[in-house]
């Protein structure tokens, strides 16, 4: 089907039709023309930018997608910095980038960073980074800190990071849509990462706010049985007033 494509292109006029089936053409070739070993192959022809990510699971060894980056607060998991990263590099080498990222939305430098064994010789120097399962290097303020998470953050004094992060990672591919990607091309993929990571904190806000207004609610509601309540009438037992 190929090489009859490729003799039936002559007839094809100029145009972006003729583009588009040229890239359509050198992409497949591509695709038959790779082997075991090459490197940069082709997964998928609707988005060649997809890459092999080895998850190192037995359900599930392989995954096709782009790697993405997260940051989010210890104490609330507000997320403070998210970026999607093409080429499926070393985690060790985006956590200086995921650091920047960090600076530059949140205006501050951060002082520490827990992250997972994936990010083992990062080379930061300026951060204080604790690496998923260390026992050296805890002082009481950062066990404090650190036990302060909803989930259970140190175990045996040993910091378990994937326990904590993890929620926030199914949240955000249930709730957010992250499993999938609607947009096209690594712009898409950088785009749509960005608004997966805004849309996580609105939903955290939103349930902030109804949280809040619950507080609320049931203040009025008890100032106004308090202000409806004759003057001479007094609780008994707590069951109601007695005249």
């Amino acid at each position: 089907m190929l090489r009859d494509l490729r003799r039936q292109l002559d007839a094809i006029p100029e145009g972006p039709f003729r583009e588009r089936v040229l890239d359509s053409v050198v992409l497949v070739g591509r695709l038959l023309h790779q082997g075991l070993k090459t490197k940069g192959k082709i997964y998928a022809l609707h988005g060649p930018e997809v890459d092999c990510i080895s998850k190192g699971k037995a359900r599930k060894r392989y995954e096709f997608d782009t790697k993405v980056s997260l940051a989010t607060t210890i104490d609330e998991g507000f997320v403070v910095g998210m970026r999607a990263l093409p080429g499926n590099p070393y985690d060790g080498h985006t956590l200086p980038e995921a650091l920047e990222q960090v600076e530059i939305l949140t205006g501050r430098t951060s002082e520490l960073a827990v992250v997972d064994r994936g990010h083992r010789g990062h080379g930061v120097s300026a951060t204080q980074v604790l690496v998923s399962g260390m026992r050296r290097g805890l002082t009481p303020t950062l066990k404090r800190l650190l036990r302060r998470r909803r989930a259970p953050f140190i175990d045996c004094f040993a910091i378990d990071c994937r326990a904590t992060i993890e929620p926030e990672i199914g949240h955000m591919k249930t709730d957010g849509r992250l499993s999938r990607c609607p947009l096209k091309g690594t712009c898409g993929d950088a785009i749509f990462a960005v608004l997966c990571g805004c849309g996580h904190n609105i939903r955290k806000i939103l349930a902030h706010l109804r949280a809040l207004l619950t507080l609320i609610l049931a203040a009025f509601r008890a100032a106004g049985m308090y202000a409806n309540r004759p003057a001479n009438c007094y609780l008994v037992d707590g069951s109601g007033c007695s005249a």
